[in-house]
């Protein structure tokens, strides 16, 4: 699945491993493109990639000490109908800024 977000300033965050081949038509919109993938590290397999078990460990440690601060938004409890629709207002307003979490089935 690909997700993408496209901002008000002309930017295009991809989240996953889209196939993605011919960019020209955003380059002709001058829209920049920026890609996230999460496992980069493991996907290249570096000698020391027994450290990514310290590397995550230690940035939770510093999130869960509010010293690098996380991208969540906003929590809306259990994931129900009505928290779905909250969560999905939100996102159509324009105003989240960060991670909308619903948690607990």
């Amino acid at each position: 699945m690909v997700r993408s977000y496209t901002t008000n300033w002309g930017t295009t965050c991809l989240l996953d491993d889209p196939d993605l081949s011919d960019f020209r038509k955003l380059e002709r919109k001058s829209v920049s493109l920026h890609g996230e993938l999460m496992f980069t590290r493991s996907v290249f397999e570096p000698s020391d990639i027994a450290n990514q078990h310290a590397i995550l460990h230690e940035i939770s440690a510093m999130v869960n000490l509010g010293r690098f601060p996380t991208t969540l938004f906003e929590r809306f409890g259990p994931i129900n109908a009505a928290n779905l629709r909250r969560a999905h207002a939100l996102i159509e307003s324009g105003q989240s800024r960060g991670k909308i979490v619903l948690e607990s089935f």
